[in-house]
């Protein structure tokens, strides 16, 4: 959100643009000066209203969709409010977190229930679709391997990842090697790469023989190949729901698209995989990388264990969704689940 800075507002510009965003979010229907004169707090005039939101459209912070004397916020206008404006830590009540950790504390741990009690907590309580990756390995750890004799120059080698990741591939070795030799090489490279990930274990690479670098290579390919390629099992929840709340047919298809295509999705999924845990990412209206989600907004922050296996879980709906609670949801739940994973991981800790 903020790869493009935002023209700075005044106080009551800034109370007039909340009101009006927090009103669209309410009922997305175009808010004129009458009703703030009316409905808003502000002790000013209709003509400074007026005056204020003809500032806010001019900086592009709100529009005119149509004829209408009414205004509604622009994506702009939603990014200035949720990094400037908005207080999420309490849109969620005590009692409401209460119920949450209730809701988990009903299902085994990283199970696919627990994931899916995620994805219908998060989609209930912030109304409007929710997604949900489960926990992965953040990075591939060496376990063991087996080199077998096939015949003549012919090897299978068979890598074990931690996790139960097995890879598999054929080696065409210089020369035929006995099983017996094979066998050596195989303890040596487990004694060795035990426990490792591919950056450490190509760092030890220049201590082999020329056999033993042979395999240790092919093994760093095969784990660096393993972390490009893990599987993301998604869970989601909220999807009919969250449909009925855009206003056009556009913003509805571009949600099936991104959940369905997945090519935008797994690019942001990506991006999260490298952000601090705490971090809760906020995509207005595709953040004018993505036309594709140019009429959503998304809310996602990781969740897990630090340098051991995390997941993801997220928010999405059109942009006039309700910020405040679905960041405040977000960041819960995502504690939440950070915390009991660790708690099941590091019982000792």
């Amino acid at each position: 959100m903020d790869a493009t800075p935002l023209p700075e507002l005044t106080k009551r510009q800034e109370e007039i643009l909340a009101f009006i965003i927090r009103h669209y979010t309410q009922k997305p229907e175009p808010v004129s000066s009458k009703i703030l004169a009316e409905q808003a707090d502000f002790s000013l005039s209709s003509a400074t209203i007026r005056n204020e939101m003809a500032v806010l459209e001019d900086l592009g912070y709100i529009q005119a969709p149509h004829t209408s004397a009414g205004r509604i916020p622009t994506k702009d206008g939603y990014r200035y409010f949720v990094k400037h404006q908005l207080n999420p830590d309490t849109a969620l009540s005590t009692s409401e977190q209460k119920h949450i950790t209730g809701k988990f504390q009903s299902q085994p741990l990283a199970t696919e229930g627990w994931l899916r009690i995620a994805a219908t907590v998060l989609a209930r309580t912030a109304q409007s679709a929710s997604l949900v990756t489960a926990p992965t390995a953040e990075t591939s750890r060496y376990k063991r391997l087996e080199l077998i004799a096939i015949q003549g120059r012919l090897v299978l080698m068979v890598l074990v990842l931690h996790g139960g990741v097995v890879q598999q591939r054929m080696l065409n070795l210089a020369e035929p090697t006995a099983q017996i030799r094979l066998e050596e090489v195989t303890n040596i490279i487990n004694g060795l790469f035990a426990d490792l990930s591919a950056p450490q274990i190509r760092f030890k690479l220049s201590q082999l023989s020329q056999l033993e670098r042979e395999v240790g290579e092919l093994a760093v390919e095969l784990m660096e190949q393993a972390d490009k390629d893990q599987t993301r099992l998604v869970y989601r929840d909220g999807l009919s729901d969250a449909i009925g709340n855009f206003t056009d047919g556009e913003g509805a298809q571009q949600m099936i698209r991104m959940l369905e295509e997945r090519a935008v999705l797994e690019i942001i999924l990506n991006e999260i995989a490298q952000t601090d845990q705490d971090d809760i990412r906020v995509i207005v209206g595709g953040d004018g990388r993505w036309d594709e989600i140019s009429r959503l907004s998304l809310i996602f922050s990781r969740y897990g264990i630090p340098g051991q296996l995390s997941g993801a879980i997220g928010i999405l709906g059109p942009t006039h969704i309700n910020y405040g609670r679905a960041i405040s949801t977000v960041r819960y739940v995502s504690g939440l689940m950070t915390t009991m994973l660790e708690d099941l991981y590091n019982p000792e800790e």
